[in-house]
């Protein structure tokens, strides 16, 4: 993420994970050498060292993980900002620890095709999970233990997000499909609580910090507004002439809502009540376009919402300053499409994935 000649140091824990006895990732610090010079005290010893005021608790200001055997499709900090987890269409899910030798510390296994989506759950324990398999599922990232398999669709579910986050609950999710379907689950229970019909498949889902509303994307080149209350469309976004790829609401406020599309735009959209925006378009990003291989790209806010990321088939990750429009960072390193972007939510830290398998965690 720092395009400069680099030190590298590996800093990779054993060869096979104790649990699972799979191979474990590997975590790679990426560091520039520092400028020394001798003190000008001729008696004294001590050298003086030179170079960028660090901004994190990172080990170093570049952490390039490795391990996955696929693209990696979907990668997320966890709430407390400890710990990261992967998925990859090698149809596994890592889980690292975000400081030190960021060690691959976990494997959930259990799907039978590649994961396209993960999600935290609050209090940092849970994940949630859609697969290529028809599935969604719900994880015990302590034991390791699948906790629900949600079996209803009949096509690829695109993506998953957890509902009632602002309240806590870890039970109940949203998943969407190509099925069309936008399906709401409750970990306790055997069958889904909400079945809503989009009627064209959808790519992406994301909800209010309340849960009261659920916004989808699909080939329509639309952002749909669902009413839990209702289980119903009541509104929908338009202004991306592509496929909508991937959407996130701002963490802090839930004012904001952010979406990517195969026009090659992010746009941000103005969820107050009463916007004085007639299409709550605020503002279009450029500067990360898509590929001919039309992946899931997937935005993020910072958590003070002063910024918005989104990665790029120029296999680079953009950040956007949110008022401004203007690009902040354009951070190289990978060698395929960014797939994902996600913001540390202590620090000014940020995560990326992409189709070469690997990530990269690095402080700005």
């Amino acid at each position: 993420m720092a395009d400069h000649k680099r030190k590298v140091s590996s800093a990779s824990s054993s060869d096979e994970h104790p649990a699972t006895g799979y191979a474990q990732g590997t975590a790679v610090a990426l560091m520039k050498r520092p400028k020394t010079s001798e003190a000008p005290d001729s008696d004294s010893t001590a050298l003086v060292q030179a170079g960028p005021k660090r901004t994190s608790g990172l080990q170093a200001p570049i952490m390039h993980l490795t391990g996955h055997s696929g693209e990696v499709t979907s990668c997320r900090f966890s709430g407390d900002g400890e710990r990261i987890a992967s998925g990859s269409a090698d149809k596994q899910v890592f889980l690292w620890s975000t400081y030190g030798d960021c060690a691959n510390y976990g494997v959930l296994q259990g799907h039978k095709g590649g994961i396209l989506e993960v999600q935290w759950m609050p209090g940092n324990e849970k994940l949630i999970t859609a697969s290529a398999d028809h599935t969604a599922a719900i994880w015990d990232t302590v034991t390791g233990e699948r906790l629900k398999r949600c079996r209803y669709h009949t096509a690829a579910v695109n993506s998953c997000c957890p509902l009632n986050e602002g309240t806590g609950d870890t039970s109940t999710f949203a998943s969407a499909s190509d099925d069309g379907r936008l399906i709401v689950w409750d970990a306790r229970a055997r069958h889904p609580a909400a079945v809503m019909d989009h009627r064209l498949p959808l790519t992406s889902v994301a909800a209010s910090a309340c849960g009261t509303t659920v916004y989808s994307g699909s080939l329509d080149n639309a952002v749909t507004i669902w009413d839990m209350r209702t289980r119903s469309a009541v509104d929908s976004l338009r202004g991306h002439s592509g496929t909508v790829m991937g959407l996130s609401v701002s963490p802090r406020t839930g004012n904001y809502l952010a979406s990517t599309s195969l026009d090659n735009t992010v746009r941000l959209w103005d969820l107050r009540p009463y916007s004085k925006l007639l299409n709550r378009c605020e503002r279009v990003f450029t500067g990360a376009p898509h590929g001919f291989e039309m992946n899931l790209i997937r935005p993020a806010f910072d958590k003070d919402e002063m910024m918005v990321a989104s990665g790029s088939a120029d296999r680079t990750l953009t950040i956007w300053g949110l008022r401004s429009g203007e690009i902040r960072y354009k951070l190289p390193g990978h060698k395929g499409c960014v797939t994902q972007a996600d913001f540390h939510p202590r620090e000014p830290v940020v995560l990326s994935g992409s189709v070469d398998r690997s990530m990269f965690v690095g402080e700005l």
